[in-house]
Parts: structure tokens; C-alpha cells; sequence
């Protein structure tokens, strides 16, 4: 049997006509760039969040850089955020001039909220926390210190759409929260797309106008800016996608809870945690497995995809060797780094599927 790390296509087949229908329908029109589909899915998008703004950008990358740059982040300043993320987390601190500043992890893949504050100086600005894997990290703890060092709290919620936290979304408790839509996403389009939400008009107005070239209005630039839109043919495919969502993300639960079930005996495995008072919307599936490369060629030899997210934490990349981290400022980061194996996740999963793979992995184990 043959299972891919995800299943774009089965996705697409299910919703074939709307998705061709909704391209078409751009491609007929010539409404390429700022057309109207990008407007309608900025709405429905801060609607179904429960927020007063969204601002659709390129990508989830210039989502979090856009949000650090109008929120006066500079040089000089220093950004703390966690040490097991996408670099895009952490690139965006730098490209504006700031320093990242890495936080271990704790046993969620979440930033630990107890060795925030010792990392807090008076050049710290903000607090980029990341809902990795589709989990929220412990997100009213780091406001709480956020309020009280007078620190901008912005949310990394690229892997997170619609999971909750005390049944609020994640994304709603900062001054702003940044998306990615990319293909893989729960919420994916068909290249690269992203958006920030915030409920601060200001701050709304500012990242429109930043993001389009620092103009409101053509030709009229006010400050200078960066060109950062959602295409149109993008918008028009998450507006078929965005009524799904929910539904996408409970299967995804449900898989989850399915693998967990089954998993659950083989000793040589410990299976993700969930949070308390948090749902899970399980963008992936990651346990940590003892002799973990050799599992991984196991199941790819098997037929089944996986992947390692991730396998180097960001202070140990050669991008940050300046900043002089070591193995022993995130001990638990780089513990897991040799332990976790993200399993096929997505909704179109079949039993099926999910057995065979669990049988894959009981093999494995049974010979060691």
C-alpha cells in the first residue's frame, strides 16, 4: 500500500467542480491581481475567526514580517520566540534588523512559558509564540507576561487555523496573528498565500498599506512598503475551501485519536500530548520514536511517507551560529530533535490506511 505524507489530490477530487468553477470563473474575468475574490475572502475569513480585520499577504512569511515592521520593530530590539519552528519565524525578527531570542520547548512542542522571562531584557519588544503542529502553546500564560513587561504579543498560527484554547481560537488573543495557507496547510491553497487578523483598526490600516507598496490608494504612497498581495486565483480557491474547514479538522482529530488508540501499547513510542483546556487540530502527527531514522526508512520502504519537523532547532542553524546558542540552552528541543517522526495526517485518511501503517510500525518494533 502506498500513503503519501498528505493527499492534496483527494482533497481536490472532492470538491473538483467548485474549485475549476472558482478558477475559471478569475481566469474569465482577468481579475488577476487585487480582484474581488481577495476582498470576499478577507471577510469571510475574519468573520468565521471572530475578528474585525484580515489583511491577505503572498505568504505567510511576509504575514509575520509585515506584522514585526508595523509594530516598530527594528534594530536594536530583540524578539523572543521559541527554538522549534520554520525559520520563517525567526528570519522575519532579523530581516527587520532585531535579534531572535530562543525559548526551549516544552513536552506539547509549545514554547515553555516558565523560561520566558528570564529571557526578557529592555530591548525586548515582542513575544512571537508559534501553535506548532496545530496545538496551542500555553497562550494566556505568555499574554499574562506579555501585559506585564509591556511586550507585543504577535501569533504564529501557520499550522494552527481554528484550533482553541480555552474555546477561543488561537490567533485572537494578540495584538495580531499571522497565517499561512500554503498547499499543506488544514486551510491550503494552490501556491503561496497568507494573512495577518488583529482587531486594532490602526494597525489594520497600517499592514494594508505596507503591504501594497505603502499606498492605500494608487499612486498615492504614503510611507514605503513591500509588495506583498494574495493573488487572486489563490483567494478564489480558500473561499471553496474556508466553508470546510471545521469539518476537515474534526476528521483530523478523529484520526488522531484513532492512531493514539492504536499506538498507544508499543512501548518504544510516546505519542503527542494534548494540552488541557485545548483542541488539537493536528496539522501533524508526531510522535517520537526511539531508533527513529531507521523507523523512517522502515515505512518509506513500506510505502508510507513521513517527515521530521524538525530536525535541526533554529539556534543550532548555521543562519544563527553568531548568536552563540548550544545544545545545552534548549535541552529539550534538541532531545526531541532526534525522536520525532510526523506520521501521514489529513482528512481523507482511511482506517484502512491508519492500520496498515500502525501494522508498519508494530513490525518494526517486533524485530527490535
Amino acid at each position: 500500500m502506498k500513503i503519501p505524507f498528505v493527499d492534496l489530490h483527494a482533497q481536490y477530487l472532492a470538491h473538483k467542480q467548485a474549485i475549476d468553477s472558482a478558477i475559471q470563473n478569475v481566469i474569465e474575468k482577468t481579475d488577476f491581481i487585487k480582484g474581488e475574490d481577495v476582498k470576499l475572502f478577507e471577510q469571510e475569513f475574519a468573520k468565521t475567526y471572530g475578528s474585525k480585520y484580515c489583511i491577505a499577504v503572498a505568504n505567510g512569511t511576509d504575514a509575520i514580517y509585515a506584522a514585526l515592521k508595523m509594530l516598530g520593530i527594528g534594530i536594536g530590539d530583540e524578539v523572543i520566540t521559541v527554538a522549534n519552528s520554520w525559520i520563517s519565524t525567526s528570519e522575519t525578527i532579523g530581516q527587520t534588523g532585531a535579534t531572535p531570542v530562543f525559548v526551549d520547548i516544552d513536552e506539547y512542542f509549545g514554547i515553555d512559558t516558565t523560561k520566558i522571562e528570564q529571557k526578557i531584557t529592555t530591548k525586548t519588544k515582542a513575544i512571537i509564540p508559534v501553535h506548532l503542529y496545530g496545538q496551542a502553546v500555553d497562550i494566556l500564560k505568555v499574554k499574562e507576561i506579555c501585559q506585564k513587561h509591556n511586550l507585543y504579543l504577535i501569533e504564529d498560527c501557520a499550522q494552527s487555523h481554528f484550533a482553541t484554547y480555552n474555546n477561543k481560537f488561537v490567533g485572537t488573543f494578540g495584538d495580531l496573528a499571522t497565517f499561512s495557507f500554503y498547499p499543506g496547510k488544514n486551510l491550503g491553497a494552490y501556491g503561496d498565500a497568507g494573512a495577518i487578523i488583529t482587531d486594532n483598526e490602526e494597525l489594520a490600516t497600517k499592514l494594508r498599506m505596507y503591504v501594497s507598496h505603502g499606498a492605500l490608494v494608487k499612486h498615492t504612497h504614503i510611507i514605503e512598503g513591500i509588495n506583498s498581495r494574495l493573488d487572486t486565483l489563490q483567494a478564489a480557491i480558500l473561499r471553496v475551501k474556508l466553508p470546510y474547514i471545521f469539518e476537515w479538522n474534526e476528521k483530523r482529530y478523529q484520526n488522531a485519536q484513532y492512531f493514539t488508540r492504536k499506538l498507544s501499547k508499543i512501548k518504544q513510542i510516546s505519542l503527542p500530548k494534548e494540552r488541557p483546556n485545548s483542541k488539537h487540530i493536528y496539522h501533524v502527527y508526531s510522535i517520537r520514536a526511539e531508533k527513529r531514522n531507521d523507523l523512517q526508512t522502515f515505512l518509506n520502504e513500506s510505502g508510507i511517507s513521513t517527515a521530521i519537523h524538525y530536525p535541526v532547532p533554529l539556534p543550532l542553524m548555521p543562519a544563527y551560529k553568531h548568536l552563540n546558542y548550544s545544545e545545552n540552552d534548549i535541552p529539550v528541543a534538541n532531545k526531541f530533535k532526534d525522536e520525532i517522526l510526523s506520521l501521514p495526517m489529513y482528512p481523507e485518511l482511511s482506517e484502512d490506511m491508519m492500520d496498515y501503517i500502525v501494522a508498519k510500525i508494530k513490525e518494526f518494533y517486533a524485530h527490535e
